[in-house]
């Protein structure tokens, strides 16, 4: 075999990463984005095609592709379509060369790495000539927020009135940077993150094209994980079949990523809220010692604090894919037991404390610090409850004290079922993961 023979064979065995690999290709393969399309379905339809987008969001939604997706739009030409389109189900003329990022008419600039007014009049000046072979001259902008205050200032007339066959997108992750006479002329989109379930569902897709066999518990721990990022979802995923022989398990995705066990969590809190303290530092000491970070697990638990919460006001809730069998049973009978005072309260203290963990020189210690604190209050009324119960002490006996040498008489408990302690010993908490 020749060498051409040879470096043809190696391009076409060359590994591509899944975030590449199945980046859409048009609007109808965008996940979570359906507000954006169909705004700019009615606005190709219409004729009314903005001169101008600004396109924002958190990391790996999806904004680079929208852009390209949207030059490719503007520039589609068929053998019987010449003329912009959002159906774009055929590959046209222009279309490969522009997901591909290496259209000459298709110019992307990184304004990270090109924030001056040098850069903004080479701009300037290019759009005076015509394209070469397309029908719009289209700039792509990332991360336009980084630009100076002089490049800003440099764009702004051009960007008001460019020649007929120019058109800007600008992307960016940082909106309140970008100055507000820029944004007065460009249509703007808030690309939205994507739901978990959404992410869980599409990561079963790709799992199935590549051959991949994934449980459904690993496929939702990457789904939470990645925080509403497709990109950052597929890439986990990607990490995941690497690390795997065969099959993503949960096992190797909660070695991988440094995570609790979701079942092994929500055991933790039933500790917690029975005030159980020598069970639960057992508990925490248990999961660190099989490898997750102790910020990692109060971080969980604050979520987990959360959905119970949540589910208390909407129990609909459980039924979001995202979540475990666990998770949702021992959930959903959580929030029937415990006060949302209860709750509130866990909530601040396990906010303070990540951020305690996060910040010593001895997280464990920290974390175990944290979590006395927690179940020692666990068996405390609230405010109000404390309150309540000095109210209803007889008068002439709040003040009366006790002769030397024995303790004071206590106020009267608090209602049964307001502190986690009292609710969770009161009742068997169902058997989860």
């Amino acid at each position: 075999m020749n060498d051409a023979g040879q470096t043809d064979k190696a391009k076409a065995g060359a590994y591509r990463v899944l975030a590449r690999k199945y980046r859409p290709r048009d609007f109808s393969a965008l996940i979570g984005q359906e507000p954006m399309v169909r705004t700019l379905t009615n606005a190709f339809s219409a004729g009314r095609i903005a001169q101008a987008w600004m396109l924002t969001g958190v990391r790996g939604v999806g904004k680079t592709t929208t852009a390209r997706i949207l030059a490719r739009a503007l520039n589609y030409k068929t053998d019987t379509v010449d003329q912009p389109s959002i159906d774009l189900k055929t590959l046209g003329e222009h279309c490969e060369a522009i997901l591909e990022g290496r259209h000459v008419d298709v110019i992307e600039m990184d304004a990270a790495s090109h924030t001056g007014i040098d850069d903004i009049r080479d701009i300037i000046e290019q759009v005076r000539y015509a394209p070469v072979s397309a029908r719009y001259k289209v700039y792509i902008i990332d991360e336009v927020h980084m630009l100076s205050n002089q490049a800003f200032n440099g764009l702004l007339k051009t960007l008001e009135e460019p020649p007929p066959h120019v058109k800007f997108i600008f992307a960016t992750t940082e909106i309140r940077k970008v100055p507000i006479t820029i944004l007065s002329r460009c249509q703007r989109f808030d690309l939205r993150r994507i739901d978990a379930a959404v992410i869980k569902t599409d990561l079963s897709r790709i799992g199935g094209l590549e051959g991949v066999e994934a449980e459904d518990e690993a496929l939702a721990m990457i789904a939470r994980a990645a925080e509403g990022s497709m990109r950052d979802a597929q890439s986990i995923f990607d990490q995941a079949i690497a690390h795997s022989s065969g099959k993503v398990t949960t096992e190797t995705v909660r070695d991988m990523l440094g995570l609790a066990d979701r079942a092994r969590v929500i055991d933790l809190f039933e500790h917690l809220m029975k005030g159980d303290v020598a069970a639960a530092l057992a508990e925490f000491r248990a999961q660190y010692d099989t490898g997750a970070d102790p910020a990692t697990v109060l971080t969980d638990l604050a979520q987990f604090n959360h959905l119970v919460t949540r589910l208390r006001f909407v129990p609909e809730a459980a039924g979001d894919a995202a979540l475990s069998e666990a998770e949702r049973e021992r959930g959903l009978a959580f929030s029937k037991m415990l006060s949302v005072r209860v709750l509130s309260r866990a909530w601040q203290m396990l906010l303070k404390g990540i951020q305690e963990v996060q910040s010593s020189n001895a997280p464990v210690a920290a974390g175990e610090m944290v979590l006395i604190r927690i179940a020692h209050a666990a068996d405390l009324p609230t405010l109000d409850e404390a309150l309540k119960a000095l109210e209803d002490v007889p008068a002439g006996t709040a003040g009366t004290r006790a002769p030397s040498g024995q303790a004071a008489a206590a106020p009267a408990a608090a209602p049964a079922g307001n502190g986690g302690a009292q609710a969770v010993a009161s009742a068997r908490m169902p058997a989860g993961g």
